[in-house]
């Protein structure tokens, strides 16, 4: 009986510092896990980031720049692109239109130098700005096509901008298609902003 006891004592401390080893083994990798999770959020935060001023991440988007008002691209604003930037591509599309995708605005060749566009960019009918080129949008325009959905649910409008590492051999009028096939292999680093947009 002695004996079984003694058994049982000893067969516990094993497990026991079995358990607390394997949760010492744990332990510092949860933490590890932690500090890698926080470090590439930090490092994310700190490299290309695209904003403007006229709304925040995935609040509503102002009439003004929709068709039910005056119809004008929002002011951009964003970071210093990667070192090995020569252009950037913007595109504006909004996923949840009811026949697919929807393309609102195309614009490539945009100086690497360049930091922000202003209000109104398509409005002042400028067909370069900076050197930069318009391609066309779903609305068969080669400029700013603002949101413009059908009476329902919130649609989502994302501004996506691309560092690339070469400039598109494209011409005006070129569709999102055209800009994404040109971009495959370029893309050095993405931004995007997105804004909502119910009528």
């Amino acid at each position: 009986n002695m004996q079984k006891k003694f058994a049982a004592a000893a067969l516990a401390l094993i497990v026991t510092i079995a358990v607390s080893a394997r949760c010492q083994n744990e332990q510092p990798r949860q933490a590890e896990s932690q500090t890698d999770k926080a470090l590439i959020k930090e490092d994310t935060l700190s490299q290309f980031v695209i904003s403007t001023s006229a709304f925040a991440e995935g609040e509503p988007v102002p009439v003004k720049h929709t068709c039910d008002g005056q119809d004008v691209s929002p002011a951009l604003k964003w970071t210093a692109p990667p070192e090995s930037t020569k252009s950037l591509a913007l595109i504006c599309d909004d996923p949840d239109a009811p026949g697919g995708t929807w393309v609102h605005w195309v614009m490539f060749n945009i100086p690497a130098n360049m930091t922000e566009l202003p209000e109104g960019v398509a409005i002042k009918d400028v067909d370069t700005f900076e050197g930069a080129i318009e391609g066309k949008n779903d609305f068969g325009k080669t400029s700013y096509g603002g949101p413009c959905p059908p009476r329902g649910p919130a649609h989502r409008y994302y501004f996506k901008l691309y560092a690339l590492d070469a400039a598109l051999a494209l011409k005006k009028g070129a569709t999102k298609a055209d800009v994404e096939k040109a971009m495959a292999g370029h893309i050095l680093a993405q931004a995007q902003v997105m804004g909502k947009y119910k009528r």
